[in-house]
């Protein structure tokens, strides 16, 4: 990829639509994951008192509604959640393979993500990384015309950075301290003017090229796994049916580096 010289520009602001539907989005998935352990009561006592004007503007819209006294997702409210959980998904599998780029080299540490056994082993390597990696996702995101905002917001929820069982978390989503933090990072990032079109191209070819060869992988583990089961019939056909979803073929257009998925143009709310 050659080498390259960083022009930081202060470019970047993140508007209040966005914020309130990242805000929404979390509150939305308290709603409709049903793994969570609680549901938010529409009585909004202790520090919940904190979310009522967005519930209030969420009920006026039609995305939640109340059942008994707790808030519920609505269908439409479902529909918005599920549009951003795609978006999510195609971001873990196609835009977290650019998080740690040597560009003098053309190197992806992703490359080794199968050579790692556990999580653990790859968080490790990826903090033992040189500094001569760098975090080109806003760049991709800003050369295929996505909003970088929603990206970093992405890589915060795959940190768990919007922790709801933590105390305070409530506080934490209304104050401007986190989204003040994302809109940092948008401005400090590379973008694609520091490395230039023919760069950029190359990176995301070789990126995209990248990404694909790991879903393929994926998608032979989990077949493996399919074919050799030995648990009871049920639980074969509940592993098929939830978890065996074959997911290659549908990314096959990002092998063209200028390709972007429907999911990211269509509006989250409002």
């Amino acid at each position: 990829m050659g080498k390259f010289f960083l022009i930081r520009k202060i470019m970047f602001n993140l508007s209040e639509t966005d914020k309130k539907n990242y805000k929404s989005i979390i509150l939305l998935n308290e709603l409709v994951n049903s793994s969570k352990p609680y549901r938010i009561s529409s009585l909004l006592n202790d520090d919940n008192r904190l979310l009522e004007p967005l519930f209030v503007e969420l009920m006026a819209q039609g995305y939640v509604t109340t059942s008994g006294q707790v808030y519920k997702a609505t269908k439409k409210g479902e529909d918005v959640f599920n549009t951003f959980m795609k978006r999510y998904q195609e971001y873990l599998r196609l835009y977290d393979v650019f998080c740690f780029v040597d560009l003098g080299k053309g190197e992806f540490a992703f490359s080794k993500y199968f050579d790692f056994e556990t999580d653990e082993q790859w968080d490790r390597y990826k903090n033992s990384l040189p500094p001569s990696y760098e975090d080109v996702r806003i760049a991709v995101s800003i050369f295929k015309k996505i909003n970088p905002a929603e990206i970093v917001f992405m890589s915060f929820i795959n940190e768990n950075r919007f922790d709801t069982t933590s105390t305070g978390w409530q506080m934490d989503l209304l104050s401007d301290s986190i989204w003040n933090e994302i809109i940092a990072i948008c401005d400090s990032a590379i973008k694609p003017e520091d490395l230039g079109v023919d760069v950029m191209v190359d990176m995301i070819s070789q990126g995209a090229k990248l990404a694909l060869d790991l879903i393929k992988m994926e998608d032979e583990k989990r077949e493996t796994a399919v074919q050799y089961s030995d648990g009871d019939q049920d639980e074969y056909e509940e592993y098929v049916e939830e978890e065996y979803i074959p997911v290659y073929s549908y990314y096959e257009p990002y092998y063209d580096p200028y390709y972007v998925s429907d999911i990211w143009l269509l509006p989250l709310f409002w």
